[in-house]
């Protein structure tokens, strides 16, 4: 008996409580202190590998961004928010991002004419489910305003962590060979035990910012940028240094041995040997910066978890101060 009245006890609390932290949104709609959203997103992604980059020597972040790498993905996402300050959602995203070598012809006479004449080129599909949490400053600093209304136009800043999938790969003549059983540069081969075989289903870290604007009481749109920091240097399939060709048919055989070797050193034939780093030991890659991804997002997104206001306590609402929302 004494178990049942606790429990209706504690029920009461939570019931009062629940309707104790409803507060208008507007005229029309009560806001709760949890409200859900799910919704569609889409947008360009970029990539900063070893591949590729703009004219001069290989630069660290944007500087070496190249605009004509650039891609589209999408995804979906479902997300709970706070008072408007925190939010934390699920997010899975599915897009593509590739770069070539060939994009610097251009400024091949440059300090880029050795990665140039390094000819490497990849794509890889990026398959990602990510947990980010947000927060709203504008919405925090306007709590300290009990009267006002949450703004309709909100900047935010977000970070997570998620779990994506990759799988580097290249050209050669009209099909698309996967480059992680290849051993490019020597994963896994006991001539060079600081090479590790790498997995191509890693965790990523996320931050970004973004602007949320609320349409109505159920939808709203949203813009990020946000970028992930990589624990692999692997995304192209590009990290260190050349490997004495010959090592691969002991490893390999049939066509992945023939691929291995053309795929490991596609240097063109008329670079000048002076200029050409396609000899064994010499640099392929960078193993100093690991590689990264980013996306522009576009979200739509529909909100519940709001009620409407019924006719009573609607007029009681219009007959209150009332503050403007912006």
């Amino acid at each position: 008996m004494k178990l049942k009245i606790h429990f209706f006890v504690l029920f009461f609390i939570v019931v009062f409580q629940t309707n104790a932290q409803s507060y208008f949104y507007n005229d029309e709609y009560y806001d709760n202190d949890f409200t859900f959203e799910t919704g569609l997103s889409m947008g360009p992604m970029n990539c900063l590998t070893d591949i590729g980059g703009r004219k001069g020597l290989g630069k660290t972040g944007a500087k070496d961004l190249n605009i004509n790498s650039t891609t589209f993905g999408g995804g979906i996402y479902f997300g709970t928010m706070y008072k408007h300050i925190f939010g934390l959602r699920i997010e899975g995203t599915i897009g593509k991002v590739h770069s070539k070598d060939s994009l610097l012809k251009s400024v091949q006479k440059s300090a880029a004419i050795g990665r140039y004449n390094r000819n490497l080129s990849f794509r890889t599909q990026i398959a990602e489910v990510s947990a980010i949490a947000e927060f709203h400053p504008l919405d925090f600093i306007r709590t300290f305003n009990l009267e006002s209304f949450p703004p309709s136009f909100s900047p935010y800043v977000l970070g997570g962590a998620g779990y994506f999938h990759f799988n580097p790969q290249a050209k050669l003549n009209s099909d698309w060979v996967d480059l992680h059983p290849l051993h490019t540069e020597g994963q896994g081969f006991e001539e060079y035990p600081d090479r590790k075989e790498y997995s191509v289903n890693q965790f990523n870290l996320s931050l970004g910012v973004g602007v949320a604007y609320e349409l109505s009481p159920k939808f709203n749109l949203r813009i990020e940028y946000v970028s992930r920091i990589l624990f692999t240097d692997y995304l192209d399939d590009v990290h260190s240094r050349y490997i004495n060709p010959a090592l691969f048919s002991k490893y390999l055989s049939g066509n992945q041995l023939t691929q291995a070797l053309i795929l490991n050193n596609r240097g063109r034939l008329e670079a000048d040997p002076h200029e050409t780093t396609a000899r064994p030991g010499s640099g392929r890659g960078n193993p100093l910066d690991n590689d990264s991804y980013f996306s522009i997002n576009f979200k739509v997104g529909y909100i519940f978890g709001r009620e409407k206001i019924s006719s009573g306590n609607r007029n009681f609402r219009n007959s209150s101060r009332s503050p403007v929302r912006f």
